[in-house]
């Protein structure tokens, strides 16, 4: 225990603790032999006590600074009689999370010697230790108490609003700088970003003159996770053009838009910008890079990727794991899983989410209850909603539909909309009308504008040939006015994202597109493809529901490949929704008629088509 201006100082209470002396002898031995020179010391040279005071500060041992401060102050009064001396011992004092009585103890110190209003590294040292210390109350008081302030005084009580997430305020601050550097604009970009405001982070950083690598990975991190992934990939092409080198916190972004957009070949360009630039792929960046190609249909990159990794953790693993499974390689990746716990990997809920899609994917039922049963019995991990999901699914579709009920009846907290739709989708597969019912009721609760409900109910209903039912659910939707989601399929072409919805015709090339899908329909009716017309709800004659058919977003993404891309070349598309019965029949047929091989990713899956025949056996 050691007393500083009064205030008891407890070592073992602060971060670092005991270890910390060890730790400073074997970072800084010239520096621990001064400490010790100047403990023995009658009268400690103050300069060299300031001195090592800092050092220890700039080796990250805050704590050191504090103890060696505490202990010579009794002897050396006039230690903490400059500006320099007081404001590392303030830095030193937010550093190392010391209670606030502390800090305040040296404040009353900075005010009685003036320090305080006169000297802008002290003030600047108070306010950062009162914002580090969880205080941005007494840090903007320290502030407003200022007569002067400078660009870096402000800068540190923007940190301090925007790390407790008060951008509002610290924007309040960035208006009222009468100078600001690139410090300011990074942190308000930051600012907003982190609140997934990306509209006002992008005000900033347009406004921002000479931007750095960290203005513009803060930009495209927040387009990433907003999900505005198109606008990450334009930012980064530009930040590519301006010759900013990016880090791997930037790269991770940018792959992550990729894997969200199905972009293969942006994705790989960045994988080859890695490589060629020798930049380190750490855990993460190796991570995310095989999720991309998994995302993306490249499942055979996704592997090498992962094959190549040195060091792998539980996140790698796992994203490996359901990357296989998610492209119907079921076996494939409940191997990767016995590999993974025999090389001794801990596993978490994401790893098992993965196991039991796997299960799904390829109808494997007692072998899903088994790891389901395992999660908590043998590896101590508490069963989640999402699992609870997984396994209705696996139950659902594989013809089990009144267990998976019976499942969902005996969890201990409330199943969500994503259970109870996917209880609902095993019905359309099984043609159960009551439990399809009763599923629906709560879905109406729940999610009572989801479209998709609706859809799937009408359609179990036309099964049964119930067909008050459907009449039902069309008036329902046209009552509630529940507007349907929009189909939107993407495909990849020309370095750019080519997206289409449901009858679209805003293309460029529309026209040309239009014309390709006539002659494309014409052909798969030659080898025996029947439009399934039962799908569409809307109240119109045959033929106009043959062309509502035709005219699905995968269609037209197909026929624009088939118009851009070399025969034989393989189609890659990504789908927003599930793909219908009817555009996946079509699908094998194109890839029997075409000779090409189509990767579909829809929402529950990929699709390999190829010589007519689906990857998931229609199984999905």
């Amino acid at each position: 225990m050691y007393k500083l201006g009064g205030i008891s100082l407890s070592l073992d209470s602060m971060r670092g603790k005991r270890g910390a002396a060890a730790a400073a002898t074997a970072a800084l031995p010239e520096q621990q032999a001064v400490h010790a020179r100047l403990e023995k010391s009658a009268r400690p040279d103050v300069l060299y006590a300031t001195g090592v005071m800092r050092a220890y500060l700039r080796a990250s041992l805050p704590l050191q600074s504090l103890r060696l401060l505490a202990g010579l102050l009794p002897r050396a009064p006039r230690l903490l009689a400059t500006s320099f001396s007081l404001s590392v011992a303030l830095q030193a004092c937010g550093s190392a999370a010391a209670p606030v009585s502390v800090g305040a103890a040296l404040h009353a110190r900075a005010l009685r010697s003036g320090f305080a209003a006169a000297d802008l590294f002290v003030r600047t040292a108070l306010v950062e230790m009162y914002a580090k210390a969880g205080r941005v109350d007494l840090a903007r008081d320290a502030f407003d108490e200022a007569p002067l302030r400078d660009v870096f005084l402000c800068n540190v009580m923007l940190a301090a609003y925007v790390s407790r997430s008060e951008v509002a305020e610290a924007r309040k601050v960035f208006d009222g700088m009468p100078m600001r550097d690139l410090v300011s604009w990074n942190t308000m970009i930051h600012g907003y970003a982190m609140r997934g405001e990306v509209g006002l982070a992008r005000e900033i950083f347009d406004g921002t003159e000479d931007r750095d690598a960290f203005s513009w990975s803060s930009m495209i991190s927040a387009y990433a996770k907003s999900r505005r992934s198109k606008e990450a990939l334009e930012l980064w092409r530009e930040m590519h053009a301006a010759s900013i080198i990016p880090d791997c916190i930037t790269l991770v972004s940018v792959v992550s838009a990729c894997s969200d957009l199905g972009a293969l070949a942006v994705g790989a360009e960045v994988h080859r910008f890695v490589e060629s630039n020798r930049i380190e792929l750490d855990l993460k960046l190796g991570t995310a890079l095989i999720d991309m190609y998994a995302k993306c249909g490249d499942i055979e990159s996704a592997q090498r990727m992962f094959d190549r990794m040195p060091e792998k953790d539980v996140q790698t693993w796992s994203s490996m794991i359901i990357g296989l499974a998610n492209h119907g390689l079921g076996h494939e990746s409940l191997s990767l899983f016995s590999k993974m716990i025999s090389e001794g990997m801990k596993l978490n809920g994401v790893t098992f989410v993965g196991v039991l899609i796997a299960c799904t994917h390829v109808g494997l039922v007692s072998e899903g209850k088994k790891y389901f049963r395992s999660m908590n019995e043998v590896h101590g991990i508490e069963p989640t909603v999402e699992h609870y999901g997984c396994m209705v699914d696996l139950l659902g579709r594989s013809g089990h539909v009144e267990e998976a009920r019976q499942l969902i009846r005996s969890m201990t907290f409330e199943p969500d909309t994503i259970i109870w739709r996917a209880l609902l989708g095993a019905c359309r597969i099984h043609k159960n009308v009551e439990i399809a019912e009763e599923a629906m009721a709560k879905l109406r609760v729940l999610d009572p504008l989801g479209d998709g409900h609706y859809v799937l109910l009408s359609n179990i209903y036309a099964q049964a040939n119930s067909w008050e039912g459907v009449a039902e659910m069309r008036k329902t939707i046209r009552r509630d006015n529940i507007q349907r989601i929009p189909g939107r399929s993407s495909i990849e072409w020309d370095e750019k994202i080519h997206e289409f919805v449901s009858g679209d015709r805003l293309h460029p090339r529309s026209k040309e597109i239009y014309r390709v899908l006539e002659e494309m329909m014409d052909r798969l009716k030659q080898a025996g493809y029947k439009p399934m017309t039962g799908l569409v709800l809307q109240d119109i004659d045959e033929q106009s529901k043959e062309r509502s058919l035709a005219e699905h977003s995968e269609k037209l993404a197909i026929a624009f490949a088939l118009l851009t891309t070399p025969a034989r070349s393989t189609i890659r598309i990504t789908k927003n929704l599930r793909a219908c019965e009817d555009c996946h029949s079509a699908m094998k047929l194109i890839s029997l008629v075409y000779d090409r091989k189509l990767i579909v990713r829809d929402r529950n899956r990929f699709h390999h088509f190829s010589e007519g025949q689906c990857s998931c056996k229609d199984y999905w």
